[in-house]
């Protein structure tokens, strides 16, 4: 349906700019600036290494790199052993490693003598034991006795563990002091938390403390641990655990719970986010044991965000579906019944029902999503199906039709090269992590210029080095227009324009981002939050899109598609949003309901939606867990959970990301499987059953190559543009978004993950704190129309009239307990 992108990164050398040199009487051309250690890699010579990381500044922390240097490319010698990981290559140089120079081996073997001088013997115990690159080296290039032992000496111990954060746990006695992880918080993730301090024989891994001057000595109090009391709460964290190249960092959710020598692992794609990050499952006894990070240059590099990582539970809860139920009708209870008498009678209610509107989630795979498109157009017979569970407008559904769907204009590599970023209703550090880790190397590498319509200067932004243009919420059409104009931004052919989903909620905006990216030239690109939202939009799961980008609404498209599909024609009529849809059954006008996977406190209106599900007079569920739309359903089915299927997730940027099924598990069936089963009860079949097969019909199919819908007209961009939200009188605007880690359901089961969330607190600017009358980190009382909470007060660059609290976080869901984004709201001090 889409096609995939490819990019290449790193600026390819000339000939010229080619360095010769010799490394262990082999002769090796690299690019100048290329460090020793990485020639070495070149001709396959492998020098010990643990500070070293090439994603990450160099140090020279460990020393365990050193090799012997006759020739510094001058003629004369460098008279020590130098560390490969600090130094460049020079034209004629020669570099003897551990292989050829016995110099070069007795330091290594040197250098691993003093690092097990401290380092305990928990390799019985200890997490990394079996993947432990200090165990490996210590073999390869260490001596055989310790002379410390020998000698009488005790090794130096320390309480363990100790929490960094509620999910990363510090052994400090088995540190090699190599500064990885610190480094990338501070280059990586821009979250200095943690950093080396004190000096010598004292030298450890503590939080990051601010008021440190530059002898390690603070003010500040410090526990037991010797280090001041700042809790390591980064959406990234668990990527140090990832790469400490020893024991000492690890996770509390997997800490003693296996042995990687136990663990099978497989590749696959994350499915929170839609970034395609890649991961590797490992698993034992059919169940993931953990998550790692993939290595994929053009994707995620290295690094995955700790709800990829960590947030796998779900699958595990004690409210997972297992096998169908089906409705009593004299009961009026769920009861457990077989698959093939399930598919009948969900196939039986939905033919009486006559009328039946389908919505589906963000979790679904490319297939699952393309076989809803067309269950509902086949079997079904209506366009009235909407992948969008959140808030979303016609707007939106114009726009994604005509500037989005099958193109690919924004890879990855692009977000790195590009002079300017603008982004509109998007937050990349809460809403796509990985993005945000690209532009923030962008700017930290090459000055990439980032630009936010945002109501506030965000942490992301700032780490980012980005720039605000505030944007009262509702006023987001006029500002986009006037970015244009704006010789600060110079937004021209080699910028780029992110768009997030929250735009969606805005009239006007999207079609002013569009008409943006084509009056300066400079590329655009759409930001779901979820990992199935861009291959649905491929697959047609939109109520005025088929299948490869085919309006609903050309007659040659529909016809194109009936060919393919081999039926003799298809709905003409224009079928409803999913706002539309469940208004249609709260008012009797659809009778029957399927359902997937979608959260009804996400939706714009939960409460209508509550209505629609028991006016409707028959619901089918097609669900991983239990949930309201369980309890309102006449037919449930549960659902393969990602690690029990195979598919692909459609990235932000179009590029096709496969993976297989974890575990073969004969009774977990993926969605595409049931809707089958559905719909040869129906008699109106599918013509597929496996992913694969859908696969196959998907490429068969292919994209659209005749005319593209189109946005909107002049009229209707004039009197959208022109709408906004205001405050009224002693009242505020309510801005607000979904951070990174929050109460999603597909967060549940990991407590040492959510512990690291950030706290929620309403923001406010200076004038308007003096007005309440409280002081910074006083708790206020935030009133909206659905009621009110009492959350603590931070002070921010947002503009009068204007504050901002989370959409949902742990406990404190401003979203259902106060209002959506966009609405009126009053602040109080103090708490009631």
């Amino acid at each position: 349906m889409t096609v995939s992108t490819s990019s290449t990164t790193g600026d390819r050398s000339t000939i010229e700019d080619l360095v010769t040199l010799t490394i262990d009487g082999i002769e090796v051309s690299v690019p100048k600036n290329t460090l020793v250690i990485r020639a070495a890699e070149q001709v396959g010579i492998q020098i010990p290494r643990f500070c070293d990381h090439p994603l990450l500044a160099p140090v020279g922390a460990c020393r365990q790199c050193l090799v012997d240097v006759p020739d510094g490319g001058n003629g004369r010698p460098i008279p020590k052993p130098q560390a490969s990981c600090t130094i460049t290559v020079a034209p004629g140089m020669v570099v003897n490693t551990q292989a050829t120079s016995a110099v070069a081996e007795k330091a290594q073997a040197g250098i691993m003598e003093f690092l097990l001088i401290n380092h305990p013997l928990d390799c019985p115990v200890c997490d990394k034991g079996g993947e432990c690159p200090l165990q490996n080296q210590a073999m390869s290039n260490g001596r055989g006795e310790s002379r410390f032992h020998e000698s009488g000496g005790t090794k130096r111990i320390y309480p363990k563990p100790i929490n960094i954060s509620a999910q990363v746990l510090l052994d400090r006695e088995r540190c090699v002091l190599c500064a990885r992880c610190t480094r990338f918080s501070e280059q990586i993730a821009g979250d200095p938390f943690i950093e080396m301090i004190e000096r010598g024989a004292l030298q450890q891994v503590g939080i990051f403390d601010p008021d440190r001057d530059e002898r390690g000595t603070s003010e500040r109090p410090r526990g037991q641990s010797g280090t001041a009391a700042e809790p390591f709460n980064s959406y990234f964290s668990g990527n140090t655990i990832q790469i400490c190249p020893v024991g000492a960092l690890t996770s509390a959710a997997y800490r003693f719970r296996s042995r990687p020598f136990d663990l099978v692992s497989s590749p696959s794609i994350a499915e929170i986010d839609a970034c395609g990050s890649a991961v590797r499952v490992d698993h034992r006894r059919g169940k993931v044991m953990r998550r790692l990070a993939g290595d994929d240059p053009e994707v995620n590099e290295e690094w995955i965000t700790d709800k990829d990582r960590f947030g796998f539970l779900y699958a595990r809860q004690d409210d997972r579906l297992t096998h169908p139920l089906v409705r009593n009708e004299e009961t009026g209870e769920l009861e457990p019944t077989s698959w093939p008498a399930a598919f009948a009678a969900a196939a039986k209610g939905l033919a009486q029902a006559e009328s039946v509107g389908v919505l589906t989630g963000g979790r679904l795979t490319a297939e699952d999503a393309y076989a809803y498109s067309k269950f509902a157009r086949v079997t079904l017979g209506t366009n009235d199906i909407d992948f969008r569970a959140r808030a979303h407008s016609a707007e939106e559904a114009e726009f994604l039709a005509s500037d989005v769907v099958l193109r690919n204009d924004v890879s990855y590599a692009d977000l790195e090269t590009a002079g300017v970023v603008v982004l509109i209703g998007f937050e990349p550090e809460d809403e796509a992590g990985t993005i945000f880790l690209r532009l923030r190397k962008a700017n930290q590498a090459r000055g990439t210029r980032v630009f936010s319509l945002a109501p506030y200067t965000s942490r992301g932004l700032h780490k980012m080095g980005g720039t605000l243009i505030p944007v009262v919420p509702g006023r987001e059409a006029e500002a986009i227009t006037d970015v244009a104009s704006n010789g600060d931004i110079a937004l021209d052919r080699g910028g780029l324009i992110l768009v997030g989903e929250r735009t969606a909620e805005v009239p006007g905006a999207l079609r002013a981002a569009a008409d943006l990216s084509r009056s300066t030239g400079a590329r655009l690109a759409w930001i779901p939050r979820r990992a199935g939202d861009r291959g649905a939009l491929e697959a047609g799961a939109l109520p005025n899109l088929l299948p490869g980008g085919r309006p609903a609404g050309d007659p040659a498209a529909r016809v194109d598609l009936a060919a393919a599909w081999g039926v003799e024609s298809l709905p003409e009529t224009t079928g409803r949003s999913g706002n539309e849809l469940l208004a249609a059954a709260a008012a009797q006008e659809v009778r029957g309901l399927v359902i997937a996977g979608v959260d009804l406190d996400d939706l714009p209106d939960p409460a209508l939606a509550r209505d629609a599900l028991e006016t409707a007079e028959f619901v089918v569920s097609l669900e991983l867990r239990a949930s309201d739309v369980t309890r309102a359903a006449n037919v449930v089915f549960p659902v393969a959970p990602v690690a029990d299927k195979a598919g692909m997730f459609v990235n932000w940027e179009g590029r096709v990301r496969t993976f297989g099924a974890v575990f073969d598990d004969p009774s977990s069936l993926p969605d595409l499987r049931i809707l089958a089963g559905i719909a040869e009860e129906l008699d109106r079949p599918l013509g597929f059953r496996t992913p694969a097969q859908a696969r196959a019909e998907m490429t068969q199919v292919g994209p659209w190559d005749g005319p593209r819908a189109e946005i909107g007209t002049e009229t209707e961009r004039a009197a959208s543009s022109t709408t906004g939200a205001d405050s009224t009188a002693g009242a505020f605007v309510l801005a607000s978004w979904k951070q990174s880690l929050d109460d999603g359901r597909m967060q549940d089961g990991d407590d040492n993950m959510r512990a690291t969330a950030r706290p929620a607190v309403v923001l406010v600017n200076a004038t308007t704190l003096a007005g309440l009358g409280v002081a910074a980190g006083d708790p206020v009382t935030l009133t909206g129309p659905l009621g009110s909470l009492a959350l603590p007060v931070g002070v921010a660059d947002l503009a009068d009239g204007v504050v901002w609290a989370p959409a949902s976080a742990p406990g404190a869901s401003v979203r259902h307990r106060v209002g959506p984004a966009g609405c009126a709201v009053t602040l109080e001090g103090g708490a009631k």
